[in-house]
């Protein structure tokens, strides 16, 4: 039986995942060159990590973090005052129909990361680690 649309997962689709990749590489190309007229991001590096956009392609959110993570709310703030500046630049290397509405987000990878190998080096997750690969050694289904 043939699956409708509203029955997928809510998986991007290619062209999805191809525009936001556009639209991620003009935004740090933009911001790296310090294209905005905005003094503050002019000298702030800051890391576009992904860009979602909606199925419709209206919208965009970029995931973004200053270098080194300080000052992410001042940053987050500069980049929506220049969102009008940004959605420009960004139409000028797309050619959509539309240009997406930009929206900012900060982007916690890294803070996830983090936690996640804190988590790993923790000493009982480190003796299950251990018993678990000790039982595959002693376990002749696993050869």
């Amino acid at each position: 039986m043939a699956q409708n649309r509203s029955s997928r997962s809510s998986e991007p689709s290619q062209r999805q995942l191809r525009v936001g990749e556009l639209i991620r590489r003009r935004l740090s190309e933009v911001l790296q060159r310090g294209e905005v007229h905005n003094d503050y991001l002019a000298n702030l590096p800051i890391t576009v990590g992904e860009v979602r956009v909606s199925a419709d392609l209206r919208i965009a959110t970029a995931y973004v973090l200053p270098l080194g993570g300080d000052g992410a709310e001042a940053a987050l703030a500069a980049l929506n005052r220049s969102r009008g500046e940004l959605r420009h630049h960004v139409a000028q290397a797309l050619t959509l129909k539309f240009a997406p509405e930009l929206r900012f987000a900060i982007d916690e990878t890294f803070d996830r990361m983090d936690a996640m190998r804190r988590l790993l080096a923790e000493e009982r997750v480190q003796r299950d680690i251990a018993r678990g690969a000790d039982d595959d050694e002693t376990d002749p289904a696993s050869r």
